[in-house]
C-alpha cells in the first residue's frame, strides 16, 4: 500500500513538472515569435501609424494591404528580385564550397592525425572565437586588391576578377565558415569505421574516389546539418557583403533593406518591414523542413574519438 501511494505521488509530481515546463517553454516561444509577429502586423500599416501604433492591429485608417510589399519590390533604382538573385548565388555557391572543402579537410585531418594536422585543426577551432571586427578592414582591402585570372570566352583573352563579386566572394566565406564546419565534420569522421576505407583501397580506390564514393555518402547527416547552418548564416549576413561587394553593381537582400532610406535619413518603416518579412520567409521554410537533420548532425558530430 505504501509503495502504491509513493508511486502515485511520484507520478503526480512528474505530471506537475511536465505541465510547468510545457507552460514555461510555451511562454518563451511566444516571446521569441513576438518580434516576427510585430513585423508582420506593421508590414500592412501605413508608415505614419507604425511609430504611434506599433503593437496595435491594423485599422481601417492604418491598413494599406500589400502596398508596402509592392512598393518595396520597386523601391529606389535597384530591383528587389535582383538582390534576391545575388543573395541566392552567394548562398548556394558559398555553402557548396564550404561543404566540399571542409569535409575533405576534416577527413584528412582525422585520418592522418599528424602534428601538422592537429595544428590545422586547432587553428580551425580557434578561428571560431576570433571576432570578425578584428579582420574586417584588412579583409575589405584584400578583396579589392586580390584578383583571380580566368579565360573569357567572349573576348577570347585572359582576364582577372576581384573578390568583390557574387561569384568570387564564396572564397572569403570559405575562410570564415571553415572553422565550425571542420569541427563538426571531424567529430563525425571519428565515428566512421576505418575498415570501410581500407576495403575500398584494397578494391583499387584512390583517395579522391574513396572520399567521394565511400566517405561522403556516410557524411550525409552532418552535411545537411552544416549546410543548413551555413545557409542561414550566409543568407542573413549583412556586414561581409557590405564590406566586400561592389555596391554600385551588386547588392544582397540585407544591403538593399539597409538602403531603404529617403532624404535626411528618413526610413519608410512599412516598406522595410515588408522586405524583412519577404527575406526571412524562405529561410524559415527551409529551416522547418530541415530541422530534424540539424539535430541528427549535431548529435553525430558530438562523438568523441
Amino acid at each position: 500500500m505504501c509503495i502504491r501511494d509513493r508511486n502515485s505521488s511520484v507520478f503526480r509530481n512528474s505530471k506537475k513538472s511536465k505541465t510547468f515546463l510545457t507552460i514555461l517553454f510555451a511562454v518563451i516561444s511566444i516571446i521569441y515569435i513576438l518580434p516576427i509577429v510585430t513585423v508582420l502586423i506593421n508590414s500592412f500599416k501605413a508608415n505614419a501609424y507604425i511609430n504611434t501604433e506599433t503593437f496595435a492591429l491594423p485599422t481601417e485608417e492604418s491598413y494599406v494591404g500589400f502596398d508596402n510589399y509592392i512598393k518595396g519590390m520597386n523601391y529606389g533604382n535597384y530591383p528587389f528580385f535582383k538582390a534576391v538573385g545575388y543573395s541566392l548565388v552567394i548562398t548556394v555557391f558559398s555553402t557548396a564550397l564550404i561543404l566540399i572543402c571542409t569535409s575533405m579537410a576534416a577527413w584528412y585531418i582525422t585520418r592522418v592525425n599528424s602534428r601538422f594536422c592537429k595544428l590545422v585543426y586547432l587553428m580551425c577551432v580557434f578561428s571560431m572565437v576570433v571576432p570578425f571586427q578584428m579582420v574586417m578592414f584588412t579583409l575589405a582591402k584584400t578583396a579589392d586588391s586580390v584578383h583571380i585570372p580566368y579565360y573569357s570566352f567572349l573576348s577570347r583573352s585572359l582576364e582577372a576578377v576581384g573578390l568583390n563579386t557574387p561569384w568570387t566572394i564564396p572564397i572569403i566565406y570559405l575562410g570564415f565558415g571553415a572553422g565550425l564546419a571542420v569541427f563538426m565534420f571531424a567529430g563525425f569522421v571519428k565515428s566512421l569505421p576505418v575498415e570501410i576505407e581500407e576495403a575500398a583501397a584494397i578494391d583499387g580506390c584512390g583517395p579522391f574516389r574513396t572520399f567521394f564514393m565511400v566517405v561522403l555518402p556516410m557524411l550525409k547527416p552532418t552535411l545537411i546539418s552544416v549546410g543548413v547552418l551555413e545557409i542561414m548564416w550566409i543568407w542573413n549576413d549583412y556586414l561581409l557583403p557590405y564590406l566586400v561587394l561592389d555596391r554600385t553593381k551588386y547588392m544582397t537582400i540585407p544591403i538593399l533593406i539597409q538602403y531603404q532610406k529617403g532624404s535626411y535619413g528618413a526610413v519608410d518603416l512599412g516598406v522595410t518591414m515588408a522586405l524583412i518579412l519577404l527575406s526571412i520567409v524562405p529561410i524559415i521554410i527551409f529551416y522547418l523542413t530541415c530541422q530534424r537533420h540539424i539535430i541528427k548532425g549535431v548529435a553525430a558530430g558530438a562523438v568523441k574519438g
